[in-house]
């Protein structure tokens, strides 16, 4: 079951296309100002639309926290690698706009898409995460996950070499 979020924070859901608009925004904040997202250009509408349908026709799930009313974060999961034999094992993402990290809300989206894996069979979720987010890899890391590889300036961005954690949960 996932952790209950603090006392002012309204709920955490499924998402609908009415916020596509919001998930858009919290992407393109995270692609223009942090290395959670290796892309340099903000998505478009088209884009999120497509990135929409996509998890629609593959029962993919997208989770929104709503923090006072306000969609604050979203997670989601999709495919790992393209090869039949990789079926049961899916790559997440969870991503807080940047006004409400600190609350409990990614946490709490982590919890959500664990428990919404499980339940549709999921056998091992991976979260790809910047070597240097030490929170989030600090967070995955109490809810179970474990270090599977850590790879070496494998991206570039704002003027600097990245590395990519990989982190794994057998469900």
């Amino acid at each position: 079951m996932f952790k209950p979020l603090e006392k002012d924070c309204s709920q955490i859901r499924m998402a609908t296309p009415d916020d596509l608009a919001a998930i858009l925004a919290i992407y393109n904040e995270a692609i223009l100002h942090t290395t959670a997202i290796y892309e340099y250009e903000p998505f478009d509408r088209k884009y999120i639309e497509d990135w929409w349908s996509q998890r629609m026709t593959n029962d993919w799930p997208v989770i929104i926290a709503e923090w006072n009313g306000q969609v604050a974060g979203f997670a989601t999961y999709g495919t790992f690698r393209a090869r039949a034999a990789y079926r049961t094992t899916r790559e997440h993402s969870v991503y807080v706009f940047e006004a409400f990290r600190g609350k409990g809300l990614g946490r709490a989206l982590l919890n959500r898409i664990i428990e919404t894996a499980r339940e549709k069979g999921v056998h091992v979720l991976i979260g790809g995460v910047d070597a240097n987010n030490k929170l989030s890899i600090a967070l995955h890391q109490s809810e179970g996950f474990r270090i599977a590889g850590h790879l070496r300036e494998v991206a570039f961005k704002f003027d600097r070499w990245l590395d990519l954690v990989f982190l794994e949960k057998k469900l």
